[in-house]
């Protein structure tokens, strides 16, 4: 099987180039990172839930992820500015490659009656979002040792200037979309 990053190099320039008449390769659209974040809402009450979540993140994304921070207060989710909200992780390289990876021909498969990911959740700019509702689906994390099942985004950016273009590179890089 062909790495992705040589998958991209040898398949997917040149069919891009074809479909969308590029003059040069340096115009072919790529993946520049992946974030991806874990909000956690109960942080707030348990400190320890984010240690918890920090080790699943680690081991999934290879990375130590970042504490985020509540930007304002918001007195009906009795937040205060700077509590920790949650945390997230920013993937490039050959880091962002091997996820990427991963998370296309491992993790989606995985997934309980798992039809396709929906073709609509780009941002008008080229970039994926996608929203994963349990950790568990990772094979790193073993299911007896998560205290709490826990969500998280995954967003693909990419130097795409349209959403076609985006989803076409997505498409060829193994991407499944539901029909």
């Amino acid at each position: 099987m062909l790495r992705l990053k040589e998958k991209y190099q040898n398949e997917i320039i040149p069919a891009m180039m074809e479909k969308f008449n590029y003059k040069s390769v340096m115009q072919v659209p790529k993946v520049e990172k992946i974030v991806v974040n874990m909000g956690l809402g109960e942080a707030r009450e348990n400190p320890k839930a984010i240690d918890s979540a920090i080790e699943d993140l680690s081991l999934i994304t290879g990375q130590r992820p970042v504490v985020t921070k509540a930007k304002k207060s918001i007195a009906a989710f009795k937040l205060r500015e700077g509590m920790n909200v949650g945390i997230k992780v920013t993937l490039r390289g050959a880091r962002m490659y091997a996820f990427l990876d991963k998370l296309v021909n491992i993790v989606l498969p995985r997934i309980r009656d798992f039809h396709g990911v929906s073709p609509n959740s780009f941002d008008g700019r080229g970039n994926y979002a996608l929203g994963i509702k349990e950790q568990i689906i990772f094979p790193e994390i073993d299911y007896d040792k998560i205290d709490k099942v826990r969500g998280m985004d995954v967003i693909i950016v990419t130097t795409a200037k349209t959403d076609e273009e985006a989803k076409e590179l997505l498409g060829l890089m193994g991407m499944p979309y539901r029909q």
